[in-house]
């Protein structure tokens, strides 16, 4: 309608302004009308839909979506990040274990700290994959049909299985982190004060240490992931 209005106002040039050059044609007087005149018309249709569009959504909607883009991409970053540096980490001592040759307390006592670093890493990934779906939830909340938009229970349980998925990988990486840790204690105990030590394997290694440091990341990485998750899901319950 509005387009129709503005075609039928249009009004031709006067001849007078065509002093100094040839006068137009009937086609060109079109298209320069058409130009002037369609073009901002379709602006300020396409300016209206969009501002339309942002009043349809209600502001709880609206805060809603907003915080699950933030905490989702917060979140994903940050556990992608640390998770790389523990999973590398981890990988290159566990190499080093299984290659090398121990004895089997020692042996048995790295397996299961290993074992439980794991995973926590493999929590790690689920809690990653949540975030990302947080934000292709938060572009959903912005759909204008409410029947598209994902549901206020369903996002909420979605978070909490988030925070699950955290709490699972962090309890697992600690509890990796304190059996490696008392492998560490227990074969450093054995070496006698002041005694020369032949066989450097009786010593506590450098690679050893890598492991606690890659379930130490692994928490960081969980902790981080915990701290948002609480601060969205309290976003999402106002």
């Amino acid at each position: 309608m509005k387009l129709r209005a503005i075609l039928d106002n249009l009004t031709v040039l006067p001849p007078s302004s065509w002093q100094g050059r040839q006068e137009p044609t009937t086609m060109e007087t079109s298209a320069t009308l058409l130009t002037a005149s369609i073009l901002p018309a379709i602006a300020q249709l396409t300016m209206e839909n969009s501002t339309q569009l942002s009043k349809s959504l209600p502001i709880a909607v609206q805060r809603a979506a907003s915080s699950l883009s933030l905490a989702g991409n917060i979140g994903f970053w940050v556990q992608l990040v640390l998770g790389v540096i523990a999973t590398l980490i981890l990988l290159f001592a566990s190499t080093t274990f299984i290659g090398g040759d121990r004895n089997d307390a020692t042996a048995q006592g790295s397996a299961f700290a290993i074992f439980c670093a794991a995973g926590g890493v493999l929590a790690l990934i689920v809690s990653i994959i949540f975030f990302f779906r947080y934000r292709r939830m938060g572009q959903a909340m912005q759909d204008p049909d409410p029947i598209n938009r994902p549901k206020k229970t369903f996002t909420l349980r979605m978070v909490k299985l988030g925070l699950v998925a955290n709490l699972v990988g962090m309890l697992l990486a600690i509890i990796g982190a304190e059996a490696f840790a008392g492998v560490l204690f227990a074969k450093a105990a054995k070496i006698p004060q002041g005694a020369a030590v032949f066989n450097t394997t009786a010593l506590v290694e450098p690679v050893e240490i890598m492991v606690i440091l890659a379930n130490t990341h692994t928490i960081s990485s969980h902790f981080a992931g915990i701290v948002v998750g609480l601060w969205l899901l309290d976003r999402l319950n106002r």
